[in-house]
């Protein structure tokens, strides 16, 4: 994995909240080492108005994103990915497209704050909540030392983010 930026797609069904987010995080994290992109299996149509509130006071161009449908990454001329990481349950046990180039993969899963019950409140402080986990373990990756790691360590590595961040996810 030489090439630079490197393609990350993150994956929920909807790609209406954590993958947006998760989209827009890595933009900020690590441009020029990682490009990130988002998909769903069954996309919304537009973005959840709490996760582009959040996104906004956080001062992202919310006008590049928008849901779309996952197969626009398995067809010919989309961008060759690198690593597909699915952030929902429900995404993880469906069958995904073939992805070109089969990227490296893992499962990041966490809450959805859009399925919060709650006042508007309680589901902003949701959002905030998954965009701090989100944050966390996408900083982790970026900070990894690809060039050392390879394969099956690799591989290791990745899996250790969705599972071991979670015990420190909700650290204050």
């Amino acid at each position: 994995m030489t090439r630079a930026p490197l393609n990350v797609l993150f994956v929920c069904t909807g790609n209406s909240a954590r993958s947006i987010m998760a989209e827009a995080i890595m933009s900020r994290v690590a441009p020029g080492k990682f490009k990130g992109y988002s998909a769903g299996s069954d996309p919304k149509e537009e973005i959840n108005p709490f996760a582009a509130r959040l996104l906004k006071s956080l001062n992202y161009d919310i006008s590049q994103f928008r849901p779309k449908n996952w197969e626009e990454f398995a067809r010919p001329g989309a961008p060759e990915l690198d690593f597909v990481f699915t952030l929902c349950d429900d995404a993880a046990n469906e069958p995904c497209p073939y992805w070109p180039g089969q990227p490296m993969s893992a499962h990041w899963g966490l809450p959805d704050p859009a399925a919060f019950v709650g006042d508007d409140v309680q589901k902003a402080l949701a959002f905030a909540d998954a965009y701090r986990m989100l944050n966390n373990r996408i900083s982790t990756f970026a900070s990894l030392p690809l060039a050392s790691l390879e394969g099956v360590a690799l591989q290791r590595r990745l899996e250790s983010i969705g599972t071991d961040a979670g015990k420190t996810d909700h650290a204050a």
